[in-house]
């Protein structure tokens, strides 16, 4: 179906896979985590046995996969964070000479302690945003209960928002990688969206307080 990639996604240890580059891209954000549960997803929709109302054995289940992915990114988001609460001043240090760090732990600070966490689902499709936010979160020593529920959403999001990609452009194009390769074009757009909201100055993100 996809060449070399048809027997991983059609092997039991795609989940394995799957939930392995989720949890680590987080640390390394060139992993394709994206492309691979988009490729499970588009396998999956293939061989759904829509004609005949039967589903293969050998194809990913796309409710285990939104699963799989969603639990793999809020362990790495929690590792990220315990992590940089950890790291003492080496790490304040680190992020005080990164302006897009400390401009991210700001902006997320203020946000969590308004009660929301839109920053924390945005950086979740934005590239490489989820391992600042996260970071940011760990090294402003926000309380874990003000940032996991908000990791929560942002990984279920981002994950049944690739699988739905991948899933609905199966279906239409088949299994295909012109199916993938517009999914992924999907994905991206929406990170590239998700990048540009993050960047936009706060008065402009930030709900005015009521008189």
């Amino acid at each position: 179906m996809f060449g070399s990639m048809g027997s991983l996604v059609s092997s039991p240890w795609i989940y394995a896979f799957v939930a392995l580059s989720v949890l680590l891209d987080v640390f390394l954000p060139v992993l394709p985590s994206g492309v691979l549960v988009i490729a499970a997803a588009t396998a999956a929709a293939a061989g759904s046995g829509a004609a005949t109302g039967q589903v293969p054995h050998d194809v990913p289940d796309i409710l285990v996969l939104i699963l799989c992915a969603t639990t793999a990114s809020v362990l790495g988001d929690l590792v990220a964070y315990r992590l940089a609460w950890r790291g003492g001043p080496r790490l304040d240090r680190a992020i005080a000479r990164s302006r897009k760090l400390s401009k991210a732990q700001e902006r997320l600070g203020a946000a969590l302690a308004r009660g929301g966490g839109a920053l924390v689902v945005l950086a979740r499709f934005a590239p490489a945003g989820r391992s600042v936010v996260s970071l940011g979160a760990g090294a402003a020593h926000r309380k874990a209960r003000e940032f996991l529920p908000w990791s929560a959403l942002a990984g279920l999001s981002w994950a049944a928002y690739s699988v739905a990609l991948g899933y609905f452009g199966g279906q239409w194009l088949g299994a295909t990688w012109l199916a993938t390769g517009v999914s992924l074009v999907a994905l991206f757009g929406a990170g590239a969206g998700a990048a540009l909201l993050m960047r936009r100055p706060r008065a402009a993100t930030e709900t005015p307080p009521a008189p």
